[in-house]
């Protein structure tokens, strides 16, 4: 299942049922999981581990170096998990080590063409990346979130989980989860992401509660310490909003406002 054009290097870790597509090149390091499917031209490189049953489109480029002037050949990582679909011309690099060395991406992402993953990025499971969405390094990104194209976010942010935002949006600070994005000129919370809750599960109980935390934090009036407080009242009742606090603690460069 190895096209003859394919470049395979003898020592790269090839999983039962692989299919490499036409000048495809398979570089040392890399392993690749069962089932996982790699298209014509695509160049998987670096210490570059990626799971089971993948799609990987034609014209990809992982494991390549980051674009970082401070990397200086260090053996950091890009590990991707199982099932994702990763579209064409996407480019997703390897850690770095003035991090924690290493670039990852978790299960079931549906990553649309032309998407950048930069050094050191964190991505949970079941995401949606739109085309040209854009990850500088350190970047968050929570579980369930989507992120519509030609979003870009700034580096260190943080974007929680069942986070959405709106075509061409620019995030400069962190994203609370559940919020809805909006805004080229620096994003802006525009409500909860209730159409994603409700196509995930969440009962009308725990939509209502978690639109009532949202209010509480940005319509309210009270300062960040106080809507933290009562948010606190508002998890011992509804354990939805216990991923916000637990966010609200831990953003690093200020929460949309």
């Amino acid at each position: 299942m190895i096209h003859a054009t394919a470049i395979v290097h003898p020592r790269a870790h090839i999983g039962a049922n692989v299919s490499i597509g036409p000048y495809a090149i398979i570089g040392e390091h890399v392993a690749l999981g069962e089932g996982t499917s790699v298209g014509a031209h695509a160049i998987l490189t670096g210490h570059t581990s990626i799971g089971r049953e993948n799609r990987i489109f034609q014209f990809v480029s992982l494991g390549e170096v980051p674009q970082d002037k401070k990397y200086a050949g260090e053996p950091t990582r890009l590990d991707i998990g199982d099932r994702n679909v990763i579209r064409e011309f996407c480019t997703f690099n390897i850690g770095t080590a003035q991090d924690i060395g290493v670039t990852r991406i978790g299960d079931d992402n549906w990553i649309m063409a032309y998407v950048h993953i930069a050094h050191d990025c964190q991505v949970g499971n079941h995401t949606i990346f739109a085309n040209n969405t854009a990850l500088a390094g350190h970047v968050t990104v929570g579980d369930y979130a989507v992120l519509g194209g030609y979003t870009g976010v700034h580096q260190f942010c943080k974007i929680g989980e069942h986070v959405i935002t709106a075509i061409n949006s620019v995030v400069y600070k962190d994203i609370p989860p559940y919020v809805m994005a909006v805004g080229s000129d620096g994003a802006k919370p525009n409500g909860i992401n209730s159409e994603g809750l409700k196509r995930r599960g969440f009962t009308p109980q725990a939509i209502a509660a978690v639109k009532q935390a949202y209010k509480t934090l940005y319509r309210s009036g009270l300062t960040l310490e106080e809507a933290k407080a009562a948010l606190l009242d508002q998890a011992r009742e509804h354990p939805e909003i216990q991923p916000m606090l637990d966010f609200l603690s831990s953003a690093t460069r200020g929460i949309i406002r």
